[in-house]
């Protein structure tokens, strides 16, 4: 059984992905988070609505838990956090298809992988990572660089 859970449409198979992820981050505890596919102009609302930003982006991120970055989780730590199948709750992850879509062609590389990294992304985000900072970048591409190497879908070497 997943120790990650990703609640999601069926149309992509994150397990590998939840899986990978769980590995990298050190986790024990089982966790649930949800990635919900909205259009353009759902995205930029939502956008607008929580960050103030009016524009249309690729991806957001809905945390649940603060303060969790490199922290191993665990139920009596959230226990409030629980879902009815005991799996800790760390957030929602927003992905605009057509935005996500439009960078693979421009990056030259698989709908798939453009979507899969998206996700990585903000699960990335939901677990306390950040990229304001250049050293906290750096940190999270490395992440998401172990990640989508873990699941075959890394960058095409030039």
């Amino acid at each position: 059984m997943n120790k990650l859970l990703i609640d999601c449409e069926r149309e992509y198979n994150f397990i590998p992905l939840a899986d990978a992820f769980y590995k990298e981050l050190k986790q024990s505890a089982k966790l649930k988070a949800e990635i919900v596919f909205v259009t353009e102009k759902q995205i930029q609302k939502l956008n607008k609505n929580t960050r103030n930003i009016d524009s249309v982006t690729d991806v957001l991120s809905y945390p649940a838990l603060d303060n969790i970055k490199d922290k191993k989780l665990s139920k009596k730590d959230f226990p409030y956090d629980l879902d009815e199948d005991g799996n800790i709750f760390i957030g929602s992850v927003v992905i605009c298809k057509e935005v996500a879509f439009s960078q693979a062609e421009e990056f030259g590389h698989s709908k798939e992988r453009e979507i899969f990294y998206l996700a990585v992304h903000g699960l990335l985000h939901l677990s306390g990572y950040d990229h304001t900072a250049e050293s906290d970048k750096k940190e999270m591409r490395e992440l998401e660089e172990k990640i989508m190497e873990k699941i075959k879908l890394e960058r095409e070497k030039e």
